[in-house]
């Protein structure tokens, strides 16, 4: 059993309280606090990663009761990977934050951002369902005291919807947990696994209902069509640090639906058989095709990058709906792609509102430090529309070669490409308005705010470091791609996970134990 396991989840939650009782109303030690904990998360995640990247998997009871007793958190290829993205990720975005100035404008900003990456790290990490089901409530919690800092009637009333949605989710996903333990007496995911594949076909009722909502829970927080509403509205109004930060929530959907999908309801199971290619793969198309011409339609940059979240999961969710090893392994690399992407654009969309003093896209004069915005947005477009040298068109060649052997080989293949041109089209009609009809507009038609000042040095700095992170994603793809396809072959072999969260004998290896 390995204590380092819980310290992504319990440091946090620590470091949140320590800002709440004794730094409050000093601004520099929350700082100072929250730098050094997403550093510290990064050293454990990358450690972690390490540990397990031999195949082995680590836990930890707490209490010390063996599962499926007691609480169990596990750490695996699938769950390290991503806990290290969300680590790294929230480095930049912190930097963003302090460089920008967007932590002092509310308080209690830093304490709600290490408790929104507990909840993060915890769905990631957690063993049972009912404890994904607690570290969704975390994080609802959390990102909704984020989502409004800082005030104003449209953050507020965004915010509003945004919980509205995500009750509704929570609701069904009781209603889920309650059909599943009437029907199997478990919610630990290992022994739930073992125990729905021994469920004979007329007593499956109870367990196909429960597979059916917890899909709909997780495609309300994947942001799938048409469970996708609650999105543009609250990624758009929500502070720019704390939209890049959600460029991560929306995976946490995938993963779950990775994780339960493969291991508790796989393809071949009788009890939910034509769940994943009826209803997923075209809401997934569905999704991919809505996020890219809302790219197209969007007058406002902030919801043109929003609309491009919901494409990006929808194609997400393409190579998911596969369900085959190497559409798992696509899926992946596109995540990963996807969510620095995503926040990059997030974080260039606030550069713009400040040096430009709005994000309307129409032609305006030059906006201060536009060479560098400019640039930097150009960076960001490409890899999330796709095009090459950067990683989103290596992604894309992996989800249509995924994809060739698949009966709905013509459809996917379709809509990623169509998709493809019209998301090219959108965000170059965007670049041309902000940047490049910005020369030809006489300065007496100026509609920028008089609030619109250059950017702090710090603030170009994360930009910069996510879109080197996307650089080097695209550099290493080789190396990432075989990874994930380890990662996806073990996910449809879960023999080592059962057994050593259930500590059953003939367990394929121990695992590393913390001395």
């Amino acid at each position: 059993m390995s204590h380092w396991i819980v310290v992504p989840i319990v440091m946090p939650a620590f470091i949140a309280a320590f800002i709440v009782l004794a730094a409050r109303y000093h601004i520099g030690i929350q700082r100072a606090a929250s730098l050094a904990s997403i550093s510290m998360l990064i050293a454990v995640s990358a450690a972690l990663a390490w540990q397990v990247s031999d195949g082995s998997v680590v836990y930890y009871r707490l209490g010390d009761w063996a599962a499926p007793f007691g609480i169990v958190v596990v750490g695996d290829r699938l769950s390290t990977i991503m806990i290290l993205l969300t680590s790294i990720l929230a480095l930049f975005v912190m930097l963003y934050s302090i460089g920008s100035g967007w932590d002092n404008r509310g308080r209690h900003f830093h304490a709600l951002f290490q408790f929104q990456l507990m909840g993060i790290i915890g769905a990631f990490l957690t063993g049972d369902l009912f404890n994904l089901f607690v570290f969704f409530e975390v994080l609802l919690i959390a990102s909704y005291g984020l989502m409004i800092h800082a005030g104003g009637n449209d953050r507020l009333r965004a915010g509003v919807q945004y919980v509205l949605f995500n009750l509704i989710g929570s609701t069904l996903f009781l209603f889920a947990l309650g059909s599943i333990y009437a029907e199997t007496g478990t919610l630990n995911m290992a022994d739930l696994a073992n125990r729905v594949a021994l469920v004979s076909p007329e007593e499956t009722v109870g367990i196909r209902v429960a597979a059916v909502l917890l899909l709909l829970v997780f495609a309300i927080k994947a942001a799938l069509v048409p469970l996708h509403f609650w999105l543009p509205s609250s990624y758009a109004e929500a502070p720019a640090p704390v939209a890049a930060l959600f460029a991560i929530m929306t995976k946490v959907g995938a993963y779950a639906i990775i994780r339960v999908y493969t291991m508790i309801f796989p393809p071949e199971l009788e009890v939910t058989s034509g769940l994943h290619d009826v209803w997923l793969q075209p809401a997934a198309l569905i999704s991919l095709a809505i996020g890219m011409i809302g790219v197209l339609a969007a007058r406002k940059l902030d919801r043109l990058v929003a609309f491009s979240v919901i494409g990006s999961m929808g194609m997400v969710m393409v190579a998911i709906s596969l369900f085959t090893p190497t559409g798992i392994a696509a899926a992946l690399y596109y995540i990963v792609h996807s969510t620095l992407a995503g926040a990059a654009l997030f974080l260039i969309s606030d550069l713009v509102r400040t040096g430009r003093g709005n994000v309307i896209l129409s032609a305006q004069p030059a906006m201060i430090a536009t060479a560098m915005t400019a640039a930097l947005f150009f960076a960001g477009a490409i890899a999330m529309a796709g095009l090459p040298p950067l990683s989103g068109f290596l992604g894309k060649l992996m989800v249509l070669e995924a994809a060739y052997d698949s009966p709905s080989m013509a459809w996917v293949w379709t809509v990623v490409l169509a998709s493809s041109l019209i998301s090219i089209v959108g965000f170059g009609r965007a670049g041309s308005m902000i940047f490049w009809k910005a020369h030809s507009v006489a300065p007496d038609e100026s509609t920028m705010s008089e609030d619109a000042t250059r950017p702090h040095t710090l603030s170009f700095v994360a930009v910069g470091g996510l879109l080197a992170m996307l650089t080097l994603h695209t550099v290493f793809a080789g190396q990432v791609h075989n990874y994930t396809t380890t990662i996806a072959e073990e996910l449809f072999a879960p023999d080592e996970y059962k057994a050593v969260v259930l500590d059953t004998p003939g367990k394929l290896s121990t695992p590393k134990e913390d001395h």
